[in-house]
């Protein structure tokens, strides 16, 4: 077996193909957010942006965009598929936004999760705080931690999927597992694909936020919680259409956040 740093983000025409968003939810429901919580402008930063098309969506509406990541093939990818927004490489670890006060800091798609350690955490919110305008949003969606309390439906059978792109049909073993010493969220991921190339495995790992937690770390940053809720949401079930509200409940899979920088807390 061949490993592989991460299939998917290494090829982002495969990633859209295998989590496709053809109404744009995840933006459309971000730009909601914006909205509905009072963004005071128009500035806004997607960190973790990926292909870029959540980034896209908001430039369209209006925004003025900086989508940021990581992986230089998935900034490649976004700058000719997803123009509009200026893209850079940055590690949501801890980021310098330069001279630019953003009005908003969006993390979509558990990008935050990546955030394995509080060091990492506290790097993550240090840099959103140094990059918000007093009263800025921090907008973010991902899976909740307090699901998996109690709970093992997602951890008791691996879920097999499969996609076909480009006339290769592609199938993946994904197997979860809960360290509860490091709280993380473990994942392997096992790809075929019907074209001869070798199984190729992924290995990752998402942290296990509690909205507590969450909530104390944010106030520790400065950061007042406006909304923490488990949906409707971009990728809960059923989706988030215009107009939804939150359920004020943090009991599903996914946890969404809507947090104000307050004016004092900005260095």
């Amino acid at each position: 077996m061949t490993a592989t740093t991460n299939l998917l983000t290494d090829n982002p025409a495969l990633y859209e193909a295998r989590f496709p968003d053809p109404g744009r939810i995840a933006g459309r429901w971000t730009e909601d957010c914006l909205r509905r919580y009072g963004a005071l402008g128009l500035r806004v930063l997607d960190i973790g942006c990926g292909t870029g098309r959540d980034a896209a969506h908001l430039h369209r509406s209006g925004r003025a965009v900086t989508g940021a990541d990581l992986s230089d093939a998935m900034l490649a990818y976004a700058r000719v598929q997803h123009p509009g927004p200026h893209y850079v490489r940055a590690d949501l670890h801890g980021f310098d936004a330069g001279k630019c006060a953003f009005d908003a800091v969006v993390c979509l798609d558990s990008a935050l999760l990546y955030c394995h350690t509080n060091d990492q955490l506290d790097g993550f919110l240090a840099s959103c705080r140094r990059s918000l305008a007093p009263g800025g949003l921090l907008v973010a969606e991902m899976r909740n931690g307090a699901f998996f309390l109690g709970r093992t439906d997602l951890l008791d059978t691996p879920a097999v999927n499969g996609f076909t792109w480009q006339g290769t049909a592609y199938r993946s073993t994904t197997t979860l597992s809960v360290d509860r010493t490091a709280q993380l969220l473990r994942r392997s991921r096992v790809w075929t694909a019907d074209d001869g190339s070798p199984p190729a495995e992924q290995r990752s790992a998402w942290r296990l936020l509690f909205p507590q937690e969450l909530r104390h770390v944010l106030a520790a940053h400065g950061f007042e919680v406006l909304a923490l809720h488990d949906g409707p949401g971009p990728r809960t079930e059923p989706p988030w259409q215009e107009g939804d509200l939150p359920t004020g409940t943090a009991d599903g899979d996914r946890l969404h956040l809507v947090a104000r920088l307050t004016p004092a807390s900005r260095p």
